[in-house]
């Protein structure tokens, strides 16, 4: 067994101990004995065991790989190690339609939700390319459209807010990223979007490396960079909308996971991708696990966690990388 083998077992053993742990602990600590006769039979905890913690803990792995692999991709297409899906303000695109529905339509069903998100997370990410490729194209005017975008974006959501204040709450609950009340209903919208893009992102993986050498060369090797540059992000804004859809915006998974994961297998994305998705994973899930686990019963939301771990970093990569 290679290290990179060693990587993946590594990880998946930890992804389902951490899994098995969340399944314990919570406002109610579970024996393991109580947990695995739940599971299989059902019994006095079935609530708690087969629809509040198993559905949350499966909610937080799939989006914790859907916005690794969005991360992925936006920093392969963009060229720049500071891009990722909510600083590039496609999450702002997909929350502010969300968050809109959400305080104008409060009632509506969670299978709408990715919808609405995926026309937000679109509508933004055209505008930001439409505005970036006006005078002198590059990497480097993506990113500062995109974050400029964000914020625009952000103040969007807080004026919403502000005039619709009976609603605010559930509204601030979902914006904080927070898995609270996620249940198997939020799961079926979520999972034919990441069973269709996280493999197609890996048929994109080798064009990703040679477009990583310069658009010029890789044409020359044969790679169509405009098609690759749109299947690219229109994959990676799918990702990051559904994801936020779900359980709102959890900061700075898709700009953590992929550093991390280059950080242990270096840069090409075939080996890139399915490490920045466990690590995407263990990220949500931990997060959200000790957000359950702090103050029982009270619940911090997991967006919360991650910012605090994920903040510190980027403002280390700022001055690891000189702003780019």
């Amino acid at each position: 067994m290679n290290r990179y083998q060693q990587l993946l077992f590594g990880g998946v053993a930890l992804l389902l101990t951490l899994a098995g742990m969340s399944l314990i602990f919570g406002a109610q600590t579970l024996s393991i004995n109580t947990v695995l006769q739940t599971l299989w039979q059902g019994g006095e905890q079935d609530f708690i065991i087969n629809h509040y913690r198993l559905p949350r803990i499966l909610i937080a792995i799939l989006v914790g790989i859907g916005l690794a692999v969005s991360g992925v991709l936006t920093q392969g297409i963009i060229r720049n190690p500071l891009a990722s899906p909510d600083l590039m303000g496609v999450s702002g695109g997909a929350g502010l339609a969300a968050c809109s529905v959400l305080l104008i339509w409060p009632n509506i069903g969670s299978a709408w939700l990715p919808v609405v998100a995926l026309l937000g997370g679109f509508s933004a990410a055209l505008i930001i390319w439409l505005l970036s490729r006006w005078q002198q194209p590059s990497p480097a005017r993506l990113a500062l459209v995109g974050i400029a975008m964000s914020a625009f974006l952000s103040s969007c959501i807080n004026f919403l807010l502000v005039i619709h204040p009976i609603e605010v709450n559930s509204a601030m609950i979902w914006l904080t990223g927070s898995l609270w009340g996620r249940s198997w209903s939020y799961i079926w919208p979520l999972l034919p979007w990441l069973l269709t893009l996280v493999p197609f992102s890996f048929y994109l993986a080798w064009r990703l490396d040679l477009f990583a050498l310069g658009e010029d060369t890789a044409e020359a090797l044969g790679v169509d960079t405009q098609r690759l540059q749109v299947m690219a992000l229109l994959s990676a804004v799918a990702l990051a909308s559904v994801s936020v859809a779900v359980c709102g915006t959890i900061g700075f998974v898709g700009l953590l996971a992929p550093h991390l994961a280059r950080l242990l297998v270096g840069s090409r994305h075939k080996l890139v991708l399915p490490i920045a998705a466990l690590v995407g994973a263990l990220l949500v899930l931990s997060a959200d696990t000790l957000a359950r686990n702090l103050a029982p019963p009270l619940e911090l939301p997991a967006g919360v966690l991650t910012a605090i771990l994920g903040a510190p970093y980027f403002i280390f990569l700022l001055h690891r990388y000189k702003g780019w």
